[in-house]
């Protein structure tokens, strides 16, 4: 799960973001089923950096080579975000990870669009460079603005018990 969902102070920018722990909570997730991570960090960047959007295309044609991820100053950091992503799918695999929740619109963690690149807010379809990875593991990817879809935790009440 990308950890800045959880509060912590990963942004690009240093700022938290409102936690979704208790929203988890109450869909029977606890302390041990949810793993925070964040690929840009995992990658060696730090906080705060400087904002980073893929020049080119998204996720996949970074993955492939064909796009790169960039600061608003031009420093190429592509490789700090395949290193992020390749980290995200070892843990993902370690952890036997079913489903990630990660930030919309992050050039790591975005699922269904992306910043274009022009660093003016204007949105291109696609995922993140961490997103893609993890969507070509088969592991299914929610965004914050589908807290509801999550899959139910592993300590959510059920009519029947469990042998």
């Amino acid at each position: 799960m990308s950890a800045c969902l959880l509060g912590e102070a990963c942004r690009y920018d240093g700022r938290t973001v409102p936690s979704v722990r208790p929203i988890l909570e109450a869909r029977g997730y606890r302390e041990g089923d949810i793993v925070a991570f964040c690929p840009e960090v995992a990658g060696g960047l730090s906080v705060p950096r400087d904002p980073a959007e893929i020049i080119g295309g998204a996720g996949a044609e970074v993955v492939e080579g064909q796009a790169r991820v960039k600061t608003q100053a031009g420093v190429d950091v592509t490789d700090a975000y395949l290193k992020g992503a390749r980290d995200a799918v070892a843990l993902a695999r370690k952890r036997g990870v079913a489903c990630a929740l990660m930030r919309s619109k992050s050039p790591s963690c975005g699922r269904d669009s992306v910043y274009d690149g022009t660093f003016t807010g204007t949105l291109r379809p696609g995922q993140g460079v961490a997103a893609d990875l993890l969507t070509r593991r088969m592991i299914p990817i929610y965004t914050e603005t589908e807290l509801d879809q999550v899959p139910e935790g592993p300590a959510a009440p059920t009519d029947s018990p469990t042998i």
